[in-house]
């Protein structure tokens, strides 16, 4: 009987690990008196699967959260392709080529499948509101540019029966495939991947890490991804960085991640 990792193979696409594009140095992040992260440093090369990993609590999502903008570090600076980011927001985040997709799934259950991947266009589109409210002439050729694009996306993912169906009425792992694919709409330069296989079936996730595969490997899209399923970060992971307690305790290859006594600890709770 195969098991899940029997059944991921890299995605088909040639690919080369390249610079350096983002560097994050010295983070610290308080709410109150509470240190979510503690003078933690680690960078991203471009096209590289970069894994965030630790236990519940560790500070995962707060890193992400800071990559793309929702929180604001009191200390440490991002360095994204050369340049120092001081006033990191969400918008300007996704104007930069950062996308997201979130641990809780945050579509719009009663839009379409179709309608809802539209929506990862916004920030390409150069009509005026009030073109594309009335749909008059360049609105009109703007849209069936997108569509082409979302049409596109929907064939990667294998998910053009279900094109027109609202959101709300689709499996869990079915939505998870929907807001990847709204993710991708921007065409980003990093992908961060917030839990992207929880709570799914063996099945669901094989399908998961062959598309984060592909979307590596034929688009070249950098991808930082928080996941608990240790087996499926060290098959398709280059490079992990482990945390706990908002601390970084580990960073390198899989096979160093894997023999670092702390992450061992760590993980076994033994260390606390």
């Amino acid at each position: 009987m195969n098991t899940l990792n029997d059944n991921i193979q890299p995605g088909s696409g040639e690919r080369q690990i390249g610079d350096v594009i983002l560097d994050l140095r010295h983070i610290s992040l308080s709410f109150g008196g509470v240190k979510a992260l503690t003078d933690i440093s680690f960078d991203v090369r471009e096209h590289e699967i970069r894994a965030i990993i630790g236990p519940n609590g560790a500070g995962k999502s707060s890193m992400l959260n800071v990559i793309n903008g929702v929180y604001r570090p009191q200390q440490g600076e991002i360095i994204y392709r050369g340049t120092h980011l001081k006033d990191m927001n969400t918008y300007a985040a996704a104007k930069s080529g950062i996308a997201r997709t979130f641990q809780n799934i945050a579509l719009f259950k009663g839009m379409t499948v179709l309608d809802n991947i539209m929506t990862g266009r916004n920030l390409q589109m150069q009509c005026n509101f009030l073109l594309q409210a009335l749909h008059l002439g360049p609105a009109r050729a703007e849209e069936i540019r997108h569509r082409v694009k979302v049409e596109e996306i929907i064939d990667f993912l294998e998910i053009q029966d279900i094109r027109k169906t609202p959101v709300g009425r689709l499996p869990y792992g079915l939505q998870k495939r929907v807001e990847l694919g709204r993710a991708l709409a921007a065409e980003p330069q990093i992908l961060l991947l917030d839990e992207p296989m929880a709570g799914m079936n063996v099945e669901e996730k094989q399908d998961m890490c062959r598309f984060i595969l592909d979307v590596n490997g034929e688009f070249g899209t950098t991808i930082v991804l928080i996941e608990h399923d240790m087996g499926v970060v060290m098959d398709i992971s280059d490079r992990v960085v482990v945390l706990d307690y908002g601390k970084k305790i580990g960073d390198g290859t899989p096979d160093a991640v894997r023999s670092n006594q702390d992450v061992i600890n760590a993980y076994l709770g033994v260390a606390h």
